[in-house]
C-alpha cells in the first residue's frame, strides 16, 4: 500500500500497523518511520494505475529515473 505524508509530500510504502501507529518507509528503501493515520493519505495499492503514475512521477521529480 502506497501513502502520502501530509508534511512533506513524500510518497512511502505501508508496511504495518501497530497499535493505531502505521509503519511506513520510503519507496527507495530505508528506515521505517512510526506515523498516527492522520499523517498520512492512503493512495491505494502499488500496482493500481493512478498509484504508478505518483510513483513515476515522485521518482522522476527527485532524479531516480535515469
Amino acid at each position: 500500500m502506497v501513502v502520502r505524508e501530509k508534511a512533506t509530500g513524500r510518497l512511502l510504502e505501508l508496511m504495518d500497523h501497530i497499535g493505531g501507529r502505521w509503519q511506513a518507509r520510503p519507496l527507495n528503501g530505508g528506515r521505517e518511520r512510526d506515523l498516527t493515520p492522520e499523517e498520512l493519505v492512503v493512495l491505494g495499492d502499488r500496482s493500481s494505475p493512478g498509484v504508478r503514475l505518483a510513483v513515476a512521477d515522485e521518482r522522476s521529480r527527485r532524479g531516480a529515473l535515469r
